[in-house]
């Protein structure tokens, strides 16, 4: 980041005009700035006892001067003197207590090294900072997010009470630093895409077909973020899960998405990193050891989805980060996933911003819409162009009509004996009816021997038999055609999204 860029309004970022006595900081102070003030607002919160969080909390402002000589209540630092500002503390403080952070290691991963910038591919102008143990993003965002989501915070607070498992972002933290006329606001949340596992393909998913291509600049990148379009030409089969992780991950993403309505969200987007597992991983060197002393509670993808899916036993050397796997063709994946974005309402300019589109493109498929339209695309074209359940080639229903294929052949064969055995009493009755004798028919010498009787009867037996089975035979084969099954796993998976 250059120190141009902090002249110019981006990603909350305003610059006044200040008078010639204040002297703009560099990037650099400006991210020692934001380390130090998060550093000190938790550590004054962590002073403080703790109690239940009451609805006037929500909406608490503090507001501390830290002066570069220090003073009797903030410590001295090197960089310019700036005002902090902690929106909501007691609140934010509990939301990290729900996932089991403890306040020094907040500290420890937001103020022990340096922050990590990290390009942004998308449309807004934000800059990200993450955190150097793998755990935090913190991301810059304008007055009107950093506003909506406090006024968020309320009905985000009881979501997370209850359902702690959700791909939704989780906000630790929300701060504004002013210095030498600069405002940056900042939001802290959870690292969806672990630096330390290489993402072979990374895409921003949101359901739209209008210009959602990757721009020629972001191609040239060497981790560039691909979007719909792109998805459906790189992976035009799709992902395919387990059905027990498939149902799990919809039913965390439908829940989430009705959540998202509810607060009248839109222009969402579903981050989705893709590790191949086949390819050749990275060095042990370079992996970030320290996220194994840190744990945050519903952090990793397979913990954040709901369902019956067991989270894997913690061992010393996972390297799966919690991963969720996938397949593609013949390819194993690890999928690293989670929505972003979520700080858009649809206020009255986004409602404009629709109507003015739609003139122009087919109104369905631009990304701007009213918050349940949204919802519904976005589910829809996650449950079936993106995410498949796998159904196996030879499964149970054939097995089940292999046997009902027998049962039918030894009902037919049971059948068929009784109808020979009438056929024989018939003819025996009526050579008794000859002689008078009743039970004299099989020593008539007239008759046909018993045994080539039987002979007779196993050799039509036997040709039914054959009959039967090589009907059997060619019936099983059909059910077991593979294009048959995949496009059956196709429309179901369909189905499991709305049933």
């Amino acid at each position: 980041m250059s120190t141009e860029t902090a002249d110019k309004v981006e990603g909350g970022t305003k610059t006044s005009k200040t008078s010639k006595d204040h002297k703009k900081p560099t990037p650099e102070a400006l991210k020692g700035a934001i380390q130090l003030g998060i550093g000190y607002a938790v550590g004054n919160q962590s002073s403080k006892p703790d109690r239940d969080v009451l609805m006037q909390d929500f909406s608490v402002v503090e507001t501390v001067f830290l002066p570069s000589d220090g003073s009797n209540l903030t410590p001295a630092h090197h960089f310019p003197d700036f005002r902090l500002k902690t929106y909501a503390p007691l609140a934010f403080r509990y939301f990290r207590e729900l996932f089991g952070i403890k306040p020094d290691d907040y500290l420890y991963s937001i103020c022990k090294e340096p922050l990590i910038e990290l390009s942004n591919p998308g449309a807004s102008s934000s800059w990200f900072y993450l955190t150097s143990d793998d755990e935090f993003i913190i991301k810059t965002v304008e007055h009107k997010e950093a506003e909506f989501l406090q006024k968020l915070l309320p009905g985000y607070y009881m979501n997370l009470n209850q359902n702690p498992r959700t791909l939704l972002p989780k906000f630790y933290g929300l701060y504004c630093i002013q210095c030498g006329g600069v405002t940056v606001r900042v939001v802290v949340m959870n690292n969806v895409l672990p630096r330390a596992m290489k993402m072979h393909f990374k895409y921003d998913l949101k359901g739209s077909s209008y210009k959602r291509r990757a721009s020629r600049k972001e191609r040239v990148k060497t981790s560039p973020t691909f979007k719909d379009l792109d998805f459906q030409e790189m992976h035009q089969d799709g992902l395919y899960f387990d059905p027990e992780t498939y149902n799990a991950l919809m039913k965390t993403l439908q829940r989430d998405c009705r959540v998202l309505e509810s607060f009248k969200i839109m222009d969402y987007s579903l981050l989705l990193g893709i590790h191949v597992l086949d390819r050749k991983p990275l060095s042990r060197g370079n992996r970030c050891d320290s996220r194994r002393g840190q744990k945050v509670l519903y952090s990793t993808a397979l913990e954040s989805i709901q369902g019956n899916v067991k989270d894997p036993e913690p061992v010393a050397d996972d390297d799966t980060l919690g991963g969720i796997p996938a397949k593609h063709k013949d390819e194993n994946l690890l999928i690293f996933l989670g929505i972003i974005d979520i700080l858009q309402s649809y206020r009255f300019i986004k409602k404009v911003e629709h109507s003015w589109k739609a003139l122009v493109h087919d109104g369905d498929t631009v990304s701007v819409h009213r918050p349940g339209f949204y919802a519904d695309r976005f589910l829809k074209f996650m449950g079936t162009t993106v995410f498949r359940k796998l159904h196996p080639l030879r499964g149970a229903s054939s097995k089940r009509k292999k046997s009902s294929l027998y049962a039918g052949k030894s009902a037919s064969q049971e059948f068929l004996s009784m109808q020979r055995e009438k056929k024989e009493e018939k003819k025996a009755q009526s050579m008794d009816n000859l002689d008078g004798n009743f039970y004299s028919s099989s020593k008539q010498p007239d008759l046909l021997p018993k045994s080539a009787l039987t002979e007779s009867l196993q050799n039509d037996e036997d040709e039914t038999e054959n009959s039967v089975d090589r009907r059997d035979s060619s019936s099983t084969l059909a059910m077991d055609d593979p294009l048959a099954s995949l496009s059956r796993s196709q429309s179901d998976s369909e189905l499991d999204v709305y049933l």
